[in-house]
């Protein structure tokens, strides 16, 4: 037991003998190791007029350098949710080389936060006996067959239409249990035809909220991972990503990791997203077939160490 719950004065005592006090409006959430005293997360926000357009075409990407992005994690969760249309953490776990729930029953992702329990604190499982965060993302992808009828197979049939638009945000499935609602959800695909004679899929990512310090960056790499997978599928070319994020909310608990970044000088590379010449097929595609491309983490690692994002919600 590494710690005790007085609920009537509103104190956790630690194992070391430390007391902490619970306010009113504080949560204590129990974790394997312990307790975490969760807070209101206060944010400046900003509402309108935030857009980013880059011409994939040209090279243009997203990818910062002001502080190293996980890369191999980013891109496998675009393909846990997409791809494998999953809610399953172990499944995501091996997409990263990390699955070692046969041994000891642990999970080695951020969505461990968000998986479904009982009211003990236990794993509620899925039918291989396997952690999942329920009826969201992955599993509204498998569900309402999203990408594949939506935008793949529907560009396969007319490459001019005007209704390849996949989203998160099915309030049916938000009745059964989930562990979060999509913040990155919808996505609208057209197909331009240029005049130097080629086919362009562009797409653009609609985001009703984004923790921007801590995943701005990630989640629009993670979308033109996507976007590239879907036009060598479909044989065209990549064209433009525009993100279009509703909400950017910069948490009161970041700030001096906001203000760390912005006095960061950057390092001079020209980050791109390469994809395997070999793979044509969009299911066939793994983690280890994505590259990205001039983009020297280890000199990014010594000049703009990482930061530490506590989670806010």
């Amino acid at each position: 037991m590494y710690y005790t719950i007085d609920s009537r004065k509103g104190i956790v005592k630690t194992s070391d003998g430390k007391e902490i006090c619970v306010g009113e409006k504080e949560q204590v959430k129990e974790k394997e190791t312990g307790v975490e005293i969760w807070v209101p997360a206060h944010t400046i926000s900003v509402n309108s007029g935030v857009e980013c357009t880059y011409d994939l075409s040209r090279g243009e990407s997203p990818m910062i350098t002001l502080r190293p992005i996980a890369t191999k994690a980013t891109i496998a969760e675009i393909m846990w949710i997409y791809q494998k249309e999953s809610n399953d953490l172990v499944e995501f776990d091996e997409l990263l080389g990390r699955n070692t729930w046969d041994i000891d029953h642990k999970i080695h992702n951020w969505w461990n936060d968000w998986a479904l329990r009982d009211k003990d604190g236990n794993y509620i499982l899925n039918e291989k006996g396997h952690p999942i965060i329920g009826s969201c993302y992955g599993e509204t992808v498998r569900k309402h067959n999203l990408l594949k009828e939506q935008v793949i197979d529907a560009i396969k049939k007319n490459m001019d239409g005007r209704r390849n638009i996949t989203s998160l945000w099915q309030e049916d499935d938000f009745k059964e249990p989930h562990g979060l609602k999509p913040c990155a959800f919808l996505t609208i695909w057209n197909v331009r035809h240029e005049w130097d004679g080629k086919d362009y899929l562009d797409m653009t990512m609609v985001q009703r909220s984004s923790d921007f310090a801590t995943a701005g960056c990630i989640n629009q790499v993670q979308y033109v991972v996507l976007q590239k997978m879907v036009a060598r599928e479909l044989e065209l070319e990549p064209g433009t990503f525009t993100w279009k994020p509703i909400n950017v909310q910069l948490y009161d608990r970041h700030i001096d990791q906001a203000i760390e970044m912005l006095n960061r000088e950057p390092v001079n590379c020209k980050a791109d997203i390469e994809l395997n010449p070999d793979i044509e097929n969009f299911y066939d595609f793994t983690p280890d077939d994505i590259k990205i491309t001039d983009y020297p983490k280890e000199l990014i690692k010594k000049k703009n160490p990482q930061l530490k994002f506590e989670l806010g919600i």
